[in-house]
């Protein structure tokens, strides 16, 4: 099954926790998205002269509409995509963090700058939006996703245009609808229901000027292909694998506790999760045990409900992908320590599982594990954690748990081969702090002001009389 099922030219929600259909979406044509996307355009010619603080006036008042319908959005989310409802009602808070930070603090990122020239000119260095920004976003976030890239782009100046998976599409139309209520302008934002051939259409339009995604390595490899042939800026979050160490002098309750939170929350379904867990010799039988009583606890439930710690799956091919992925790593020598096995029952739930034994080879240490699995690993000591920490082709997230905060931020400058790393917890992200990685998951950076200037020009006008 792809991202929904298509029957015809129609896109199909599914609700994850039965099984059972939502909803039905009739596909764009082509003349009907390329229409779209002139009239993104057209928006964008006027938007880009308002100044930044009438757009930030709008964009707060974004943050305002998701506030007034949070309850809403979260109960879709979680009927499309199987989150707890009290973790879609934390992301929708954080999308209207995004909106205030950015409305409060966008004007100032984005002053044109004053320098000194040589014979006493003058430099200006002008930020300009320069267009329609297009973004494909994935299920898992459904709010956040598309707020992380298009608030920042609003507020920049420019036009965005999102194609989100399909299995969320009535969370992507709400959102359209919370947009223009708060009164952006029409077309400015605009969802587009296509198939992933009109999407690489899309990419090669001339009135598109840059490319933004969320996904897997594999498909930011073909979009910044596809991009890079158009000579079009690409900003590309990826998977990953994130690794969490835990050090001998670590708080050993509070790092269970928060490498079980980073594992099962959104039903594992991150991509800045915890996912495998580098525990040094000296306490790993200690960390172990704690943590498969942990995780043997975690119970599934009902997610509108909130009756559980975890959800079902968002998909039925991602629950049995995954589950290949444990027996696979099972073959070439993991143990399971709990878990494991796929529930009989109706929907696509899968058990919080512990894999111990974990080495390369396996799918546990080297891919990422898309769901509640983690992946043990035992370290010599903390140059050996380290060092099993970086040999990963990802980097986007990971955590360090010692009671020495100081050693811990040493280790993250100096050593950690990623884009962000938590201390002694587990987090997301913050609208005041810079979202993305490394190497294979990806390029560019969102929030704290660096989203807003991926996509603009950085104009150079030099005074010289």
């Amino acid at each position: 099954m792809a991202d929904s099922q298509r029957l015809g030219d129609t896109l199909t929600t599914i609700n994850p926790a039965t099984g059972e259909e939502l909803e039905r979406y009739p596909l764009m044509t082509d003349r009907e998205y390329e229409t779209a996307i002139e009239q993104c355009h057209e928006a964008f010619l006027n938007w880009r002269h308002e100044a930044p603080e009438t757009r930030a006036e709008i964009i707060k008042k974004i943050g305002e509409g998701l506030k007034a319908k949070k309850s809403e959005l979260s109960k879709l989310m979680t009927d499309e995509m199987g989150k707890l409802v009290q973790q879609g009602e934390a992301e929708v808070d954080l999308c209207v963090g995004i909106c205030d930070w950015t409305s409060e603090n966008g004007p100032k990122e984005l002053q044109s700058e004053e320098r000194e020239l040589p014979n006493g000119n003058k430099g200006v260095i002008a930020y300009s939006p320069i267009g329609v920004i297009y973004g494909i976003q994935p299920w898992n976030f459904p709010a956040y996703q598309v707020i992380r890239y298009a608030i920042a782009n609003l507020m920049a100046g420019n036009g965005v245009l999102l194609k989100h998976a399909e299995s969320v599409t009535g969370s992507a139309l709400m959102l359209q609808e919370i947009f223009e209520d708060a009164g952006l302008p029409k077309n400015l934002f605009t969802v587009l229901r296509i198939s992933h051939d009109q999407s690489d259409k899309v990419i090669e339009n001339k009135l598109v000027r840059g490319v933004t995604l969320t996904g897997s390595s594999g498909a930011g490899k073909i979009v910044a292909k596809k991009a890079g042939e158009q000579l079009k800026k690409t900003v590309l979050e990826l998977g990953s694998n994130d690794a969490y160490i835990v050090l001998e002098d670590a708080d050993m309750e509070q790092a269970v506790k928060q490498c079980v939170t980073g594992r099962v929350f959104n039903n594992g379904e991150t991509c800045v999760a915890a996912k495998r867990f580098i525990v040094v010799d000296a306490v790993y039988d200690k960390f172990r045990d704690a943590f498969v009583e942990a995780m043997k606890n975690v119970k599934m439930g009902d997610p509108s409900t909130n009756e559980g710690d975890v959800g079902p799956m968002a998909r039925e091919d991602l629950r049995d992908d995954l589950h290949e992925q444990v027996e696979k790593s099972v073959k070439n020598g993991a143990k399971i320590l709990c878990g494991g096995e796929k529930p009989d029952q109706k929907g696509w739930w899968y058990p919080a599982t512990v894999l111990d034994d974990v080495k390369p080879g396996q799918p546990a240490y080297d891919d990422e594990l898309f769901g509640p699995v983690a992946s043990l690993i035992r370290a010599k000591d903390a140059d050996d954690a380290m060092r099993i920490a970086n040999d990963s082709r990802f980097g986007l997230g990971g955590g360090i748990f010692t009671t020495d905060r100081e050693k811990g931020i040493e280790l993250a400058e100096k050593h950690f081969d990623t884009g962000m790393i938590f201390i002694n917890g587990f987090g997301l992200a913050q609208p005041n702090m810079p979202f993305g990685g490394v190497k294979d998951s990806g390029y560019g950076r969102e929030h704290g002001g660096f989203g807003m200037k991926e996509f603009v020009n950085a104009k150079a006008i030099n005074v010289m009389g």
